[in-house]
């Protein structure tokens, strides 16, 4: 017995370490494939180059310009406040998405009744509803959570509800037969069962987040990178406005390659990942 369980675990550590490797060699193919293809269109469509920058402008304006330093204070100042705007909303709409598809699981009635006012929030442009949002809730930390939490909610409600639906029909009637609630199946079925689907609505959502941080510092608190960027591009600051799209599209890329990472590891170790064997 002694000697099946260390080969079960060599086994698993393997393919952790296999699943390890291939998400960080895709995250660095996807960095090299992003900036390469920025350069390309650059070129391809012979943009201004006073308006657009390429990837050694940016390297100068942050790292060996001389005034690369001052450069990195503000435009990474910024970016910490974008980011801890996009923790907001992702953990807003996130936790609300999992209550949602928890209580859909539970009650199609529910389900009957919310899923059109979440059809309705995806189909109304966010843009015409953020001022409306900024008046009810302030140019605070609310409308943040609220206009993140929007954009997060129905691709992260959609992808749970079906994860939760892709429980195994036999192991919830076996739940039933031996006298388990409706609640017991979501917790000792449904939701083991739907952790791959929860990891995908977790990776769709991180920049989606982002997205509705920098909307909301735009529309509503005026700081941040989405605050930054408008008046930069009127006063003609163009190394600047491309420097805060890259790192924020840096920051979105690194935290969804992480997210991949966590998520192959956590299911290679379950057995649930379909490339354990691989």
């Amino acid at each position: 017995m002694s000697d099946t369980s260390a080969s079960l675990r060599r086994q698993t550590a393997t393919a952790t370490a296999r699943v390890l490797g291939r998400g960080l060699l895709m995250f660095a193919v996807t960095l090299i494939v992003v900036t390469a293809l920025w350069q390309v269109l650059l070129w391809v469509f012979h943009v201004n180059p006073y308006v657009g920058k390429g990837p050694q402008d940016i390297w100068s304006h942050l790292v060996s310009g001389p005034e690369a330093a001052a450069n990195r204070d503000v435009l990474f100042g910024r970016l910490w406040v974008t980011l801890g705007h996009s923790v907001i909303g992702f953990a807003a709409g996130l936790v609300i998405a999992l209550l949602a598809a928890m209580l859909f699981q539970l009650n199609r009635g529910v389900e009957h009744a919310l899923m059109p006012l979440a059809m309705l929030l995806r189909s109304v442009p966010l843009v015409a509803m953020a001022p409306v949002i900024t008046l009810v809730f302030g140019r605070d930390l609310w409308s943040v959570a609220v206009i993140g939490g929007i954009v997060v909610l129905f691709p992260a409600l959609v992808n749970i509800v079906f994860g939760l639906r892709s429980a195994s029909p036999q192991m919830l009637d076996l739940i039933h037969v031996y006298g388990g609630s409706s609640f017991t199946a979501l917790r000792k079925v449904a939701l083991p069962s739907s952790l791959p689907a929860f990891f995908a609505a977790v990776r769709i959502s991180i920049p989606g987040a982002i997205t509705g941080a920098l909307l909301a510092e735009w529309l509503a608190t005026s700081d941040g990178i989405g605050g930054g960027i408008g008046p930069a591009i009127a006063q003609s600051k163009f190394p600047g406005v491309w420097a805060s799209v890259v790192l924020v599209t840096a920051a979105a890329l690194i935290l969804y390659n992480l997210m991949q990472v966590v998520e192959d590891t956590a299911l290679t170790r379950m057995g649930m990942h379909p490339m354990k064997n691989v």
